[in-house]
């Protein structure tokens, strides 16, 4: 009963000072808006960037010249550089070399116009050169037609496979399959298409087309250095194929024992591994630096309820003479407090999480709902919080808040003396 009484005459107090409680509530609600707000849009950017990041299929990992995510200087960049380049020989003698479910070869040749009787597609159009197994290894579903042959590859035939936004744009009411497209000038026939993989990190994983690696190479120049892209049989043997696959390119590439690999192999787990220790700073400073601002809007707290003890110190006068206690005055506005922080910090959740959120709607991403508990928007050695844990805790950090900086103003209004505050004016 005394808790209920406590919290109506808090909320009725709230009421009657309305600007003065709306700016006290803005203060504690912006410092728990940009919690949220920027959690919340890490995590939608998180979500975006693990599946933009998770193009290769199941157990596949990937072998290249350079790194998957580097932020380096131009030293560690001049040292990438100066490494040989992944040749498509090297990667003929690993296929036949190594034991694996697929191996896929794979370059890309840039951005191109792809034609087909007068419907042209924009000059933004990936060219993409692959054998047979790096569908698989890509995770690409073939919808119509089917694939290269050897034979296609090994003759660098001049055959293609199409991507799904690429067949709607050229081809809206023609069977793709069997007709020719020219890409760049160059004539092809279609001999695929691919089922509609979406947009990742704001681009559109559809918009490619896909020639035999030879071809490419023929066309473009064997002057680069190609992507190898293996999948092992299961996620049991998925370690040990990593190991043999490395220990297969060090002897191809005859890298000297003890020496570094001249080569990086990289899986969808080790770039979204990467990619949140290279954001685990920037969550920390956020967080931070929110709660540096609550504890500004504590301040702003209890300013005002000092302000409200003095202006309602015959009130207290009366209350004590009436036979209120000295720990019913300091429930009183101690529960005054944490009323404001609470508020401010539901309405802070509230705009965070929807201001957040816009972020989902710029990159195409799933939204981050305050009551999910499936997406981990923390990452820490020691912290892992899902949005639903991540508003509890800032609604608790709120009480802490308010606790902290209404003590000061409760005690001092506890421990007015009932005769002086009837007399105060």
């Amino acid at each position: 009963m005394q808790i209920q009484e406590s919290f109506k005459m808090a909320t009725d107090a709230i009421k009657m000072n309305k600007l003065r409680s709306t700016l006290t509530l803005l203060g504690i609600g912006v410092g728990v808006f940009s919690i949220i707000g920027v959690m919340t849009a890490m995590g939608v950017l998180q979500n975006a960037i693990e599946n933009g990041l998770s193009q290769l299929g199941t157990n596949t990992f990937q072998i290249q010249k350079y790194p998957a995510l580097h932020f380096g200087g131009p030293r560690e960049r001049e040292k990438y550089r100066n490494r040989k380049d992944l040749t498509y020989e090297q990667g003929v003698r690993f296929v036949r070399k190594m034991r694996a479910k697929a191996i896929g070869l794979e370059d890309h040749f840039g951005v191109k116009q792809v034609v087909y009787n007068g419907e042209k597609t924009n000059p933004d159009v990936s060219v993409m050169g692959e054998t047979q197994d790096g569908f698989t290894t890509n995770n690409i579903t073939i919808k119509d037609g089917r694939v290269f042959t050897s034979e296609e590859i090994e003759s660098a035939a001049n055959v293609c496979v199409l991507g799904y936004s690429v067949v709607e744009k050229i081809f809206p009411h023609t069977y793709p399959v069997g007709e020719y497209v020219k890409v760049n000038g160059v004539r092809f026939k279609v001999i695929g298409t691919t089922d509609k993989q979406g947009s990742a990190l704001g681009g559109n994983q559809d918009n490619f087309v896909a020639i035999p690696l030879t071809t490419g190479l023929n066309l473009y120049g064997r002057e680069r250095s190609i992507d190898i892209m293996v999948q092992s049989f299961s996620q049991d043997d998925y370690e040990a194929t990593m190991d043999m696959a490395r220990a297969v390119l060090r002897v191809i590439r005859q890298v000297p024992p003890g020496a570094d690999d001249d080569f990086e192999i990289f899986s969808n787990d080790t770039m979204i591994k990467q990619f949140n220790d290279i954001t685990f700073m920037v969550k920390i400073g956020t967080v931070g630096i929110a709660c540096i601002a609550l504890l500004a809007a504590g301040v702003g707290i209890m300013n005002i309820m000092l302000v409200s003890v003095t202006e309602r110190t015959k009130e207290i006068g009366i209350r004590k003479a009436l036979g209120a206690t000295k720990v019913n005055i300091l429930s009183q506005f101690l529960t005054e407090s944490v009323a404001f922080s609470q508020i401010g910090g539901v309405i802070g959740i509230i705009t965070g999480s929807l201001l957040g959120n816009v972020v989902s709607i710029l990159m195409s991403a799933p939204a981050v709902m305050p009551w999910n508990t499936s997406v981990d928007i923390l990452q820490t050695p020691f912290l892992d919080f899902t949005p639903l844990e991540m508003n509890i805790v800032a609604l608790l950090f709120c009480s802490f808040i308010g606790i902290v900086f209404g003590v000061y103003p409760a005690w001092k209004a506890g421990n007015l003396d009932p005769i002086e505050s009837l007399r105060y004016e």
